[in-house]
This record gives C-alpha cells, structure tokens and sequence, in this order.
C-alpha cells in the first residue's frame, strides 16, 4: 500500500505541476489504483457497520497493524485524489465528490489520531508505529490551522517516510503561506533549520535549493537568492514546471531592482511555458511593461493596452471558484476595455502587484532599494499633479 501511495504521489504532484488534463487523468487513475490496493487491506465491514461507518468509524479502534496503516495510507489518497477532482472539472457534480472526498478523509485521520492517543497511552508495541504516527500527524497537520504546526512539527521531528513532506509543509507555510496570507511575519530561524540538513544531504537537489534561495530573499540577501535561483533552474530538466517557480521569484527579483526589461523576459516566458494562471501573467507582463519608457516597449513588438485587454478572456475556475489574484487583474484590466474611448493607465501596476504579493515586506529588509522605489512613487506622483494641472 505504501508503493502504491508514493508512486500514485509522484504522479499526482506531475498533474499539478503541468496542470495538463493528460496529467490529471493519469493522476487520477493512479489514485484509484492506490485506493483500491488500500482498500484490500482495510477491515472488512457489514452492511450495517457500513452504513453506520458514514457517520462514524467507531471499530477503528479493533485495527490490526496493517489495517491502520490501509486507512492512514487510503485517507491520503482520498486527499490527493480530491485535490485534482477539483482541477479536473469546473461543474458541481465533481465540486461534490471533491468536498465528500474530502470530508472521508478528514474522518479517518480523526479517527486515526485517537487511535494514535490510545496506542501512546498503552504503551503498545507496533514495529512500524512510527509510519502509522507520521500519516496522522502530515494528515491532522494539514487540516487543522491551530494545531497544525504542532503537528506538523512533530512529524518532522519523526524518523517516518512522511517526515520530509511534514518539513517541506512547514516550510512552505515559513516561506509563503505566512508572508502572502498572514502578517507578512515569517519564522526564517525555523525554516533554515528544517531545511539545513536536507540541504546538507542534498546539496545539489532543486526542492532544497529554491527553498534555500527563497529563504535567502526573506532574509533580505536578493543577489545572492537570485544566484540560488539560477542554480536551481540548472541543476534538473526534467520537470520544466518547477523552472516556473524560479521564473516566478526570478521576475519578482528583478522587479524589486527596478530591472524591468529582465523583470518582463520572466514574465513574457511564464506566459509562453505555463498554464497555472495565464489571466496573472500576461497582466503582470503588461503591467511590467507599463513601467518601461515607451521607445523600450516598442522595441519588445508588445501593445500593453492589447495585453491588458487579453486579461478577461484568460480568467479560470478551480472548483467553481475564480481565483483572487485573477478577479483582481481582471478588474483593474478594465481600465483599458475596448468600450472605453480612451484607456483609463494605472499607476506603477508593478509595484500594485508587488504590494498585493506583499513584497515590501522584503524589499524593507534592503534600505537601497527601498529608497530607489521611493524615488519612482515620487516621480509619478508628480507627474500626476502635473497632469490634474494641465487638465484644470
């Protein structure tokens, strides 16, 4: 169950990083695959314990070894299985089976975490307790925001198979969960030492690197993040997906260093190679080149107000749902609308967009460069005035 779980793993992470419905098909049928290698070894049930099953799996405490790790294993690939039916389809027919996936899963890993309590207060011998333990804390983990990072802590401070995916959650959380959708504060201490010995072990390996590049940016330290990043692009090109990433940070580096000609060859390349959110690209790219003297975008053959009018069209729905970023270029691209008789231009977009990513949390660490933004709010301020003048 455990192969079947890390390979059907592998190619659900393959979906998510090329977002092709080639990839998500195959997914998917390796999730069934999985579930169904899992489901032989899970304890059989009646009709009746079946039927009461959906309301609670109370029996899951009379679990053999083998049955528990099925249900921590066939949870996981409830979980995964759930996240591409959400990818898959925008109608609410898989909206549905996602959310009851969904809704499975989290049972069993409640039901798995007070076996876990019963086991620890026991004192019972299990030879691969410790798997079974880092499947419910990744599981329980990911689900509940307050005792998450307990959780999720003490997994990654486990020997299990499920230790590394416990730290990479974390650092995720350190490195962009906390910075976009929190305070901004980030525990950078934390992350560098969950991330020091994969790093040590992997020096070389991409994950680690874009981690350690990403760290290194929060830290203030951009050139030397931007080199990290560049590594990390050279290092694999296997998965090209993951080059995005870098091409992602990359833009955002150069953009915080007023370099809006490299700012705009990363954003013209997300555009070209991937598929994540093509509304959020080509608006940034715009955006970028909205920051650009006008002889410079006509050397580049791109028409900025083309490409914020192109926004609109490229809006997606992920589970019913518009993503936020998305909704938010959109609206801020009708200021160029065809119906309008003259484009309404927005105000350095690029450091807009810059503060909704909450980059100024890092550009504060560097005083040079927050100076040098300084100075262009300045300047096109007062072009502003200037022109309320002219106007009056």
């Amino acid at each position: 169950m455990y192969h079947a779980l890390g390979y059907s793993t592998i190619v659900v992470l393959q979906a998510v990083m090329t977002f092709e419905q080639q990839d998500i098909q195959k997914g998917i049928s390796a999730m069934k695959d999985a579930l169904q290698t899992c489901q032989k070894y899970r304890k059989k049930c009646t009709v009746v314990e079946s039927f009461s099953s959906l309301l609670s799996r109370g029996s899951l405490e009379q679990l053999s070894e083998e049955e528990m790790h099925a249900e921590i294993c066939y949870a996981e690939c409830l979980l995964q299985k759930a996240a591409l039916t959400f990818v898959q389809d925008e109608n609410m027919i898989n909206f549905i089976k996602g959310g009851l996936k969904i809704r499975t899963s989290y049972q069993i890993y409640k039901e798995c975490l007070s076996i876990l309590h019963v086991i620890q207060k026991n004192k019972l011998e299990q030879e691969f307790f410790y798997e079974f333990e880092g499947g419910v804390k990744l599981g329980t983990g990911a689900f509940n925001l307050e005792l998450g990072l307990l959780q999720l802590r003490e997994g990654a401070s486990g020997r299990s198979m499920r230790s590394s995916l416990c730290c990479l959650t974390i650092l995720a959380f350190h490195t962009y969960i906390s910075l976009i959708l929190g305070t901004g504060e980030v525990n950078v201490g934390e992350a560098e030492s969950l991330l020091a010995p994969f790093l040590q072990q992997f020096p070389n390996g991409s994950l680690m690197l874009f981690y350690h590049a990403r760290i290194e940016l929060l830290k203030g330290n951009i050139e030397e993040a931007q080199e990290i990043f560049r590594k990390c692009i050279s290092v694999q090109e296997e998965w090209k997906q993951f080059h995005h990433l870098c091409y992602w940070e990359l833009m955002w580096i150069y953009v915080f260093q007023q370099n809006w000609m490299q700012a705009y060859y990363y954003s013209d390349l997300l555009c070209k190679e991937s598929k994540w959110s093509k509304a959020t690209y080509v608006f940034l790219k715009a955006a970028i080149l909205s920051m650009l003297p006008e002889e410079d975008v006509v050397a580049t053959n791109e028409n900025v107000v083309t490409l914020f009018r192109q926004v609109d069209g490229l809006k997606q729905r992920i589970a019913g749902k518009s993503l936020p970023t998305e909704k938010f270029a959109v609206r801020k691209a009708r200021r160029y609308s065809p119906s309008l008789p003259d484009p309404v231009k927005l105000v350095l977009p690029a450091l807009e967009m810059m503060y909704v990513w909450n980059g100024f949390s890092i550009v504060g660490k560097r005083k040079d460069i927050s100076e040098n933004l300084l100075v262009t709010v300045e300047m096109a301020e007062a072009a502003l005035q200037n022109q309320s003048k002219c106007e009056e």
